[in-house]
């Protein structure tokens, strides 16, 4: 934890000194903001090899440290602590770059570590990152981040959007390991409006295609199709996506439906999702289906808390530690500052 505290005490000043100081600008607008995942998880076969295992857990910790300059520039790096593998408490950066919109333009130009074009998107749809990583990525098919340079733009008050990226391909959390770079589109069109009239509200349609290469060559494709409709009430969505990766070219697929519900004047909302990854369609009984039903409750504005239960099902015979943790009740929340 010294290590982690002297790299954040770091960050925090290299932050403050580009935002303050960055070739004798000054800064119209600097923000410094964090959120928290925190939970308690208590597995619930009673017959599998960690019965009755519970446990208190911080799942992520992000700082971000946001500046705006003058002439449509602005900067943002944001740490990542979380848990890895072996158990340790690590930090990693997640995003690090500037952005650049020109005046009048509806196009925003982003270069350095940053963010890619579904993940942070169908995330603000969900609205639960909470509960956890969506569902390409928690198939390992996707990363949030990535290294490279991108454009957003939003056209007709956000009735279509779009982000476009050129990146390493391998993620925030690993290094360029060849010459090979992807290519990303995201594309979303309202058909029809709501009440919510942001980048995500409406009927929309919006579709992702990605395409590169692996490190050491073979295929990394995703194409994603989903219709979603989103109001202050409620949110319903289905998504559909196929994958191509490696030498062989092994097609996945993942099938998605989620929705969610906030009444208004009300501080109890609703969550439910199904998940049904198939990651090799050419091979048989390899299929998973997971289900997530819970409970919300919003106990001030920068508390989020959720009730919920995690439940995979395995179309082939689970291996002893899938099935110890194939359902897991959950008590998640979510703070920010």
């Amino acid at each position: 934890m010294n290590k982690i505290s002297r790299r954040l005490c770091l960050l925090g000043a290299a932050t403050l000194v580009t935002a303050f100081s960055a070739r004798g600008a000054s800064a119209q607008d600097v923000n410094v903001s964090g959120v928290v995942y925190s939970q308690y998880s208590y597995e619930l076969n009673a017959d599998s090899m960690n019965q009755h295992y519970n446990a208190f857990d911080v799942k992520r910790a992000y700082l971000n440290f946001k500046a705006n300059f003058q002439g449509g520039v602005s900067t943002r790096i944001t740490g990542d602590i979380h848990r890895a593998a072996d158990g340790s408490i690590n930090y990693r950066l997640k995003y690090a770059y500037f952005a650049w919109t020109p005046e009048n333009s509806p196009l925003t130009f982003k270069f350095g570590q940053t963010q890619t074009p579904w993940l942070d998107w169908e995330e603000g749809l969900w609205g639960y990152r909470m509960q956890g990583t969506m569902p390409l990525e928690r198939a390992g098919y996707q990363t949030s981040s990535d290294l490279g340079v991108g454009v957003d733009g939003a056209w007709a008050d956000q009735k279509f959007n779009m982000q476009a990226t050129f990146m390493n391909g391998e993620g925030y959390h690993a290094a360029e390991g060849d010459q090979h770079k992807d290519v990303g589109l995201r594309a979303s069109l309202r058909l029809l409006p709501s009440d919510d009239g942001g980048s995500r509200g409406g009927l929309r349609v919006t579709a992702l295609a990605e395409t590169g290469t692996r490190a050491g060559g073979g295929d990394r494709d995703r194409y994603v199709g989903m219709l979603s409709y989103k109001s202050k009430l409620f949110m319903l969505a289905g998504e559909a996506g196929s994958t191509s990766d490696g030498v062989q070219s092994v097609k996945g697929r993942v099938v998605a439906f989620y929705g969610t519900l906030s009444p208004k004047n009300s501080k109890v909302g609703l969550v439910g999702r199904v998940d049904l990854l198939d990651p090799n369609t050419d091979a048989p009984d390899n299929q998973t289906t997971r289900i997530i039903a819970g409970v919300s409750y919003a106990l001030s504005p920068n508390v989020l808390l959720l009730a919920d239960i995690d439940h995979v099902s395995y179309q082939g015979t689970p291996t002893p530690t899938q099935d110890a943790r194939s359902s897991t009740l959950l008590f998640q929340t979510q703070f920010t500052f």
